[in-house]
């Protein structure tokens, strides 16, 4: 089941802000939330260890306090290891009472099953407007007309698929995946309760420490789109115990990383770049593991140099008293935190605005259900920033409490809504 929630919480909390270097899109930044008061920059390690391409070397960040420092991190797919440079952290910032949402409109359009975002020919026919209007849900997407997935990687739609099976071990995922990150603590499973399809699935490992880590694999996109649907299975280990900064779903991006090195940090502001990350966020300990499934955000609205998270009931943090304007036809939903140790169909579809109007559109959905819709957007100002990677990824801000485990199956990208498989 889907647990949910609201923040009582989040009535006059104060949000501190430090920042470690993870060199993957998954990484955003890091953000702190305590009750009440004031708070002061946290000590953060750096970049924890980095694995190579071929399971080589470990390198370690040197520590990285909040005020500058430097990290190290990544990997890239030709087995390297790139050095980040230097940051600042950001100061503190309180957030005060809460957003109400304004009245829920009714959605207009039509919806068909499978098919492509406009125009064009396609697997099943026509999809909703990724612009306004109502959106697919269930099963009338492309997974439909693929039951159990098969052969669901030559739909027309569909960039990009992988179900793991065809790896003999960890390091056959870069004849894949262009890049995969801490490749030490990333594995292929066979273990049937942590498979979600077939006999093999993704395995992430987060070791206890205090230190910074970001594991993940990473498709480049190319040709570069503007409109992207990412469905995966995913599911958590128990107790995951993690407070803080935790990117621990997907991601969809546009120029995030220059190279290999990705920019937290660093504000969109139009032409530079835009990400959405679909993960949970637990800002204390007495919210129930894994927290709130929201978007994590950087777009030139954004409310600092990190990026902004959406939660469903379109209350935006940090300031989360001052309302954001998804426009007329938003629609309120109810906040939800995924219960552990379950399988969930989830899936982030990201569609760029028009350079000069604010129809881009976020969305998310759980086992075909949407879950939450933010639109009218503004994303870029230049019909060049284009989505050029998608990622899978376990991100900590900080571990304390024990190992973590996260799995990944049955992925699928694509131009229109994907939907749960249909077995």
């Amino acid at each position: 089941m889907i647990q949910t929630l609201q923040h009582p919480s989040w009535v006059g909390i104060t949000v501190g802000i430090s920042l470690a270097i993870t060199l993957v899109a998954c990484s955003g930044g890091r953000r702190t939330a305590t009750s009440g008061g004031s708070t002061s920059p946290a000590t953060v390690a750096s970049g924890g260890v980095a694995g190579t391409a071929t399971g080589g070397a470990v390198g370690s960040g040197g520590s990285n306090v909040a005020g500058g420092g430097s990290a190290r991190g990544t990997v890239s797919a030709g087995g390297t290891t790139s050095v980040g440079g230097t940051t600042n952290a950001g100061g503190s910032r309180s957030t005060g009472g809460t957003t109400g949402t304004g009245a829920s409109a009714p959605t207009g359009g039509t919806t068909s099953t499978g098919g492509t975002i406009s125009g064009g020919g396609a697997t099943g026919g026509t999809a909703g407007s990724t612009t306004s209007g109502a959106l697919p849900e269930g099963n009338n997407g492309i997974a439909a007309h693929h039951a159990g997935d098969l052969g669901i990687a030559g739909d027309t739609d569909v960039i990009f698929a992988d179900d793991f099976e065809s790896y003999a071990q960890a390091a056959d995922i870069l004849k894949r995946w262009d890049n995969m990150y801490q490749n030490q603590y990333v594995a292929i499973t066979t273990t049937a309760a942590n498979v979600y399809a077939g006999k093999q699935a993704l395995e992430f490992t987060l070791p206890q420490q205090t230190a910074e880590l970001s594991d993940a694999v990473e498709k480049i996109v190319s040709p570069e789109l503007d409109v992207l649907f990412l469905r995966y299975y995913s599911k958590f280990q128990p107790p995951y115990d993690v407070v803080g900064s935790s990117h621990n779903g997907s991601s969809i991006s546009a120029h995030y990383e220059v190279g290999f090195q990705s920019t937290p940090g660093v504000p969109a502001n139009g032409t530079n770049k835009f990400l959405a990350n679909l993960e949970n966020w637990r800002g204390e300990a007495a919210t129930v593991s894994p927290g709130d499934l929201n978007i994590y955000i950087y777009h030139p609205l954004q409310r600092s140099q990190w990026g902004d998270h959406f939660f469903p009931t379109g209350l935006v943090m940090p300031n989360t008293s001052i309302a954001f304007d998804f426009g007329p036809d938003f629609v309120s939903r109810p906040d939800i935190i995924p219960t552990l140790d379950r399988w969930y169909a989830y899936e982030l579809m990201v569609k760029a605005n028009t350079p000069g109007q604010n129809d881009g559109r976020i969305a998310a959905w759980v086992d075909g259900k949407l879950t939450m819709d933010f639109p009218n957007l503004r994303l870029r100002d230049v019909a060049s920033l284009t989505i050029d990677r998608f990622a899978l990824c376990f991100h900590i801000g900080s571990n304390p409490n024990g190992q973590s485990k996260k799995w990944y199956d049955n992925v699928v990208a694509a131009k229109a809504y994907i939907g749960p498989m249909v077995k």
